[in-house]
């Protein structure tokens, strides 16, 4: 039974699930999983969990993510990509430089208010946005707030401007780039995007697609999963004895180092396995199991 990670490149053109169904097929493992979509248009780093491992989700789903995208000026579109129908076409101005645009995005760097595209898989009235749009409904999709950690225009082309972006789960780069179009007043669309990292995933690191596919072929793809753990990289790790082992195999709380008002731990049996997940109770003193793989 497979209990992992896999950091897989994720091409251009199909869609997160069907890598996830790929990756079913060729492991035969049912319970697969992802850390945060991508579009199809979009590549690069795609985190998946398989077996048990899939209970850890949530922290890959939160961590920041980083990206490359290549934004073209002057084009918009219903989706806010290459992908969808071109509403309007504007000018460019020629004397607009990479100073200006970097100017440009000061208002786009920080926590900020972004609305999510309508072609999203934002939920509306427990339906998609983009399966409501599709079927014609009209939509409009409440602001939330998302941080901007890091934000640079390393290059432009006219009319691509190439950015990196560093920030938090729940950014959508299409509206990064349609609310830029719209502040320079020339209109963008998200021509290309490339995913660099997740949380601690990097995209240098990531198994090819084509390498995965040999993988799933010879039967040896168990040797390209990564330590479930990697999920909670930078937390602290609690070494337990037989008799703590046994605590939190039963539900029980553990009193165990200094326990921080909020914050999670990663518990490790005598043998050295990864056993729990571990959430820190500072006023009562000790941490109480939230996953447990034992």
């Amino acid at each position: 039974m497979a209990f992992g990670l896999l950091n897989v490149a994720k091409p251009s053109g199909p869609t997160s699930h069907d890598v996830v169904n790929a990756v079913r097929r060729g492991t035969g493992e049912r319970r697969v999983g992802h850390g945060g979509t991508l579009d199809p248009m979009a590549d690069g780093v795609l985190v998946l969990a398989l077996g048990r491992a899939t209970r850890l989700l949530e922290y890959l789903s939160a961590s920041h993510k980083a990206y490359r995208a290549e934004v073209t000026l002057g084009v918009t579109t219903d989706t806010y990509d290459a992908e969808g129908e071109v509403l309007a076409k504007r000018p460019v101005p020629l004397d607009l430089t990479l100073a200006d645009l970097d100017r440009a995005l000061d208002a786009f760097r920080g926590t900020i208010q972004q609305v999510p595209p309508v072609y999203s898989a934002v939920k509306v009235g427990g339906k998609a946005a983009y399966a409501r749009a599709r079927a014609g409904e009209e939509l409009e999709l409440k602001p939330r707030e998302v941080q901007i950690f890091e934000l640079e225009a390393v290059a432009f082309e006219p009319p691509r401007l190439t950015l990196r972006v560093v920030c938090s789960a729940g950014t959508y780069i299409r509206s990064l780039a349609h609310d830029l179009g719209e502040a320079l007043g020339t209109g963008a669309m998200l021509s290309a995007l490339t995913r660099t990292a997740s949380g601690q995933f990097r995209l240098e690191d990531a198994v090819r697609w084509p390498d995965l596919e040999a993988a799933f072929a010879d039967g040896s793809w168990r040797d390209l999963l990564l330590p479930a753990d990697l999920a909670l990289d930078g937390t602290p790790q609690l070494h337990l004895d037989e008799q703590g082992l046994q605590d939190i195999s039963h539900g029980r709380p553990l009193r165990a180092g200094d326990v921080p008002a909020h914050g999670l731990a990663r518990a490790y049996a005598p043998d050295g396995r990864f056993v729990a997940v571990l959430e820190g109770d500072a006023r009562r003193g000790f941490w109480r199991p939230q996953k447990v793989f034992v």
